[in-house]
């Protein structure tokens, strides 16, 4: 027996609708509810669908879109269903009680752990006065005493941080970012990866790059305009993209031959989520985000655009697809052909440098580049001869990539530092170099 088509629910000021994906035709057995709603969500074994409004809480099942129950909580803005979809937490202001708690100073985000007992949580705490920021894994109810963390990791240059964890509940993901990068490598700030694991491990990772579960480098897929990464919910296909203050460019790779499938493009994206089928995918412009053409578009990983919707003056808040449990869509086998559909395929033109126009009615030259991205590791030609100018670029990469590695180690001391552990003298005048190193990429950069 085929698996269900998964369901998209979209929630924005014209209210909260289900449709049926990817061809997005609305659930007949659900009546659109003309009531802005604050937020929505499904069941972990996508049974049931709950959303809240100013009337209150309401719980349907997804089948047939009967009611469940409906909450007289008014006040409600957020909801989540439990991992075994038995409970329905619900949170309002001024409404507060205290099962447990985690006594630490400064704590701005936290994130628990997906799964069964016993629970984790990862907790984030800024840094302040020259003491680095740091995460924290600890596992519920154990949350006091000096041995009561599972694993620590320290980090400068944050700003702030999204934390996400493995299936496994067994080890997490922390994107740190800042808003002003201050070695003018980049104007939209700096990032950096770092892995924890429960067990106790800990380490930087390297960008963009596939790691096993040892955090050991696999693939390297080259620099290119991205800030986001996506697998399947199968695994088997990875989503590499630039959206934000980028184009909305992706690169579809198939994770385990590392090939690339295609690479279609969706501009103004401020969202992007797999279905469970491992097939198709949505991206959106929503509200507050970009406040103009809010829309949806559903499509094929292999670049075919199934469906578009179009909020025509409304505004979009939301889109999410229904959650189904593990296993239920198996694995298929990828496709690199994309099937023509009437709304055409979404692939990006190729990218061209700017040329000034007193340049533009002469044929473009390997020094008109502004900017030379390296390819992934399986199309690196060693013996393919450069021009000076691309030789020039790629000993100024070089040299970049060396001076932030250098700054990454220096980064790795202060932490040391920081934590009371005393330096030994090389490391002290690595330390002083700090200053020089800054310059140096401060003009590699300008160069």
């Amino acid at each position: 027996m085929a698996p269900p088509v998964p369901l998209l629910a979209v929630r924005g000021s014209l209210g909260t609708s289900l449709f049926c994906g990817p061809k997005c035709e609305p659930h007949a057995a659900f009546q659109t509810d003309a009531v802005p709603s604050r937020s929505l969500c499904f069941s972990r074994d996508g049974a049931l669908f709950a959303w809240c409004n100013a009337k209150g809480v309401h719980v349907v099942k997804t089948s047939d879109g009967s009611k469940v129950m409906t909450l007289d909580l008014p006040k409600a803005v957020l909801l989540e269903f439990s991992p075994q979809n038995n409970i329905l937490a619900t949170w309002q202001p001024y409404t507060n009680t205290i099962a447990n708690k985690l006594h630490m100073q400064k704590v701005s985000d936290y994130s628990l752990s997906p799964g069964n007992q016993p629970s984790k949580v990862a907790v984030y705490v800024p840094g302040s006065k020259g003491a680095p920021s740091f995460v924290r894994l600890y596992q519920y109810p154990v949350l006091g005493g000096p041995t009561a963390a599972l694993a620590n990791k320290s980090f400068f240059k944050a700003d702030k941080v999204d934390m996400k964890w493995n299936r496994k509940a067994s080890a997490v993901l922390v994107t740190a970012s800042t808003d002003v990068d201050k070695t003018g490598a980049s104007y939209y700030g700096e990032q950096t990866l770092h892995f924890l694991s429960v067990s106790g491990e800990t380490a930087l990772v390297q960008l963009p790059t596939v790691y096993n579960l040892s955090c050991e480098p696999v693939f390297d897929f080259g620099t290119g305009p991205r800030n986001a990464a996506y697998y399947s919910p199968q695994g088997h296909i990875l989503v590499l993209a630039g959206f934000g203050n980028l184009r909305g460019q992706m690169e579809v790779w198939d994770v385990k031959k590392y090939k690339q499938v295609c690479k279609p493009q969706a501009p103004d994206s401020t969202h992007f989520s797999w279905s469970p089928d491992g097939e198709h995918v949505v991206t959106a412009t929503c509200s507050p985000r970009l406040r103009v053409s809010n829309g949806f578009k559903v499509w094929h990983y292999s670049g075919a655009v199934l469906h578009q919707w179009d909020a025509e003056g409304a505004e979009l808040w939301e889109v999410r697809w229904q959650d189904a449990p593990y296993g239920r869509f198996p694995e298929r086998p990828i496709t690199t052909q994309t099937t023509p559909t009437e709304l055409g395929s979404t692939q990006a033109p190729p990218t061209q440098a700017y040329r000034p126009p007193a340049l533009r009615h002469l044929p473009p030259s390997a020094s008109s580049k502004l900017h030379e991205d390296e390819p992934p590791q399986n199309m690196k030609n060693p013996e393919k001869s450069l021009s000076k100018t691309a030789l020039k670029n790629q000993r100024k990469r070089e040299a970049k990539k060396a001076a932030k590695q250098k700054l990454k180690a220096i980064d790795e001391l202060k932490e040391q530092q920081a934590s009371g552990k005393v330096l030994q003298k090389n490391q002290v005048e690595k330390l002083q170099k700090e200053a020089q190193l800054l310059k140096e990429l401060e003009q590699l950069t300008l160069a």
